[in-house]
């Protein structure tokens, strides 16, 4: 049973979060201290160098060797799932696109696991729950943050205009009509090329991009150095070590700081309307957990494992898809709110699953 003083542990690691985030929102509603140039700035600096310097820290503190491979696989299949199912709507949504299905996987699939999720799963289920957390966190940061990544620059490049095609000089003389059956067969026959042409240099774009920013670099560093200090127990020089965590303990305050005068610009605190705020909620705390609970069952875990993998997927949405949604502009308004009130409702959910998983 949890006691009080664990859940004070729980609701004194979200309130700091709340008090970042409401400096910066009077800041710029009431105070007027930050231009809209200068709040988009600090955001790419989150994005840039706060998340991943965190990113790296995370992944390279992370026993690579000792990963509980049915818990990855669950998490795996949790995000096809997820995936799948978005997909699947998107295509009968009147405004279905690749905008939706990346908020929707950012909603479902990407909580809040790092400052809200420790103490409350530790306090649900000990000291190895924990452990497995770490593992889970790892994942989002090498794997998922790269894919979401990936899929926001991917709706970058599609949306980027095209040429206009250029109009016949004002006198030439039309083709004939031989002529015109003619180019249009060859327009036919090269129309499957020019589809492989356009994909291929889509998804070079999209490669050059993401081989340029900086959570790449991070991530891949970080796996690496982790994977050589848990096999030969070699330190990180204590300045190197000193430069990187100055920078990423101050990420996710940076992100909330940045989530606030985003909020601050918009009219109302719940940017994108009651209705779609219903509709985030459900997202993140049903649809989420019942797609790891699926995906949990087919992996075979049990016990403690299957209930911290149920529990942590009903944690609140993390703090990083807004940043890379604002950084994108792809529906930051969603986001937003789905971490604030997210973050309010969190304790009394994760509760109830606690209760309903050990009945």
């Amino acid at each position: 049973m949890i006691s009080l003083a664990e859940v004070y542990h729980v609701v004194a690691a979200t309130v700091p979060l709340y008090v970042v985030m409401i400096i910066a929102y009077i800041s710029v509603k009431w105070w007027k201290l930050f231009t809209p140039d200068q709040c988009s700035g600090i955001n790419k600096f989150v994005a840039q160098f706060s998340v991943p310097l965190l990113s790296f820290q995370i992944i390279s503190g992370n026993n690579p060797y000792k990963m509980n491979l049915r818990l990855i696989l669950a998490d795996f299949l949790q995000k096809l799932l997820a995936f799948l199912v978005l997909t699947a709507i998107s295509k009968v949504s009147p405004r279905g696109n690749l905008n939706w299905i990346i908020t929707g996987l950012s909603l479902a699939t990407l909580p809040n696991t790092l400052f809200l999720g420790r103490p409350l799963l530790k306090a649900m289920y000990g000291d190895q729950a924990i452990v497995l957390l770490d593992q889970i966190i790892v994942l989002q940061s090498l794997i998922w943050y790269n894919l979401l990544l990936f899929l926001f620059e991917l709706n970058a490049t599609r949306a980027a205009p095209m040429a206009p095609p250029l109009e016949d000089p004002v006198g030439v003389e039309a083709p004939q009509e031989a002529q015109r059956k003619e180019e249009e067969e060859e327009v036919r026959n090269g129309s499957r090329t020019t589809r492989k042409v356009k994909t291929m240099s889509i998804l070079l774009n999209v490669g050059k991009k993401l081989i340029r920013n900086p959570n790449t670099h991070a991530t891949l560093i970080g796996l690496i150095w982790g994977s050589i200090h848990f096999k030969w127990k070699a330190k990180m020089p204590g300045i190197v070590n000193q430069s990187i965590t100055i920078i990423s303990n101050g990420g996710v305050g940076m992100a909330m700081f940045s989530l606030g005068l985003f909020m601050a610009s918009q009219p109302n605190i719940i940017a994108c309307g009651t209705r779609m705020a219903i509709l985030a909620m459900g997202m993140k705390f049903l649809l989420g957990p019942a797609l790891m609970a699926a995906s949990s069952t087919a992996t075979g875990l049990r016990g403690m494992v299957f209930r911290t993998a149920i529990v942590q997927a009903a944690l609140p949405q993390g703090i990083v898809p807004f940043v890379f949604a604002r950084e994108y502009n792809v529906h930051p308004d969603i986001l937003s709110t789905g971490v604030i009130f997210g973050m309010l409702i969190a304790l009394p959910i994760a509760l109830a699953y606690y209760f309903l998983l050990a009945m």
